[in-house]
């Protein structure tokens, strides 16, 4: 399963392992002041330690991809947090839960309604369940709300592109592009859309992939999602020398590679 930047990367969140929960017996000592001359000793000062709240301590376990653990610390958070709901949820996707996970997401979206992010994460559960104009209507609700969202463009692109939309996809991933060049090298904090379960549909994605890195002159990792596309049987040599997308990189020698490579097999 492969979410938030198809490389299959598990989301962390900012690590919190420092805070842990601890007795408010605990105190630690701060240093004593040495007494003026003359003046009597003092007691050095004694300062509690803060105890992390559960939701700390639920993003200190989800950092050690402890998920199970991290779901239960947020339990015992208050229940009108939207954000504890939305990292539950992220906790059940990351173990492959979609039923909770949903629960968790539509639960935040009770509480604060206009939140992209959660929408968005909403609709890549959609997209793991092959629900894909659930999950297309669900990005769309979102980019309304965060038209510049990089990740829920390039999201949707990959969406549309489970559908066979490829031109439109191709659009989302050029728009994702302009925002964030780094967009597909990059996990966020958020699940990202597992990719197309046939090796058709994920060679489609490569090859998009690959056109949208040529334009922004990223050669190098234009040739490698080819590579990707042509392995899972999306393109062909003779079709990608056709396609106008690609002539800035005819003349490079990992190209040429690369086709002539694709024409002995």
């Amino acid at each position: 399963m492969r979410w938030l930047d198809e490389h299959r990367r598990l989301p962390l969140f900012t690590a919190l392992a420092a805070l842990v929960a601890v007795s408010p017996a605990c105190f630690a000592q701060t240093p004593a002041k040495p007494p003026a001359d003359g003046a009597p000793s003092q007691a050095p000062e004694i300062a509690p330690q803060v105890k992390a709240s559960p939701e700390e301590v639920g993003d200190a376990l989800m950092a050690h991809l402890r998920y199970q653990a991290a779901i239960e610390a947020y339990k015992s958070a208050p229940r009108d947090s939207a954000d504890v709901w939305n990292k539950m949820g992220i906790a059940y996707q990351m173990m492959l839960d979609s039923g909770d996970a949903m629960r968790c997401y539509k639960e935040s979206l009770k509480i604060k309604p206009g939140n992209a992010q959660v929408m968005n994460n909403l609709a890549t559960v959609y997209d793991s369940q092959t629900e894909y104009r659930a999950a297309e209507r669900m990005y769309r609700r979102a980019l309304k709300l965060d038209p510049q969202s990089a990740l829920i463009l390039k999201n949707l692109g990959t969406n549309l592109l489970a559908q066979r939309k490829y031109k439109k996809g191709s659009e989302y991933y050029q728009a994702a592009l302009a925002i964030d060049p780094q967009v597909f090298d990059h996990s966020s904090g958020s699940p990202r859309v597992e990719n197309p379960a046939s090796a058709r549909e994920r060679g489609a994605m490569n090859y998009f992939m690959a056109i949208g890195c040529a334009r922004l002159g990223r050669n190098e990792q234009a040739i490698d999602y080819l590579r990707m596309a042509l392995n899972e049987g999306f393109t062909n040599p003779k079709k990608i020398l056709a396609d106008s997308q690609f002539a800035g990189l005819r003349k490079l020698p990992a190209f040429q590679q690369l086709l002539a490579a694709q024409s002995t097999q």
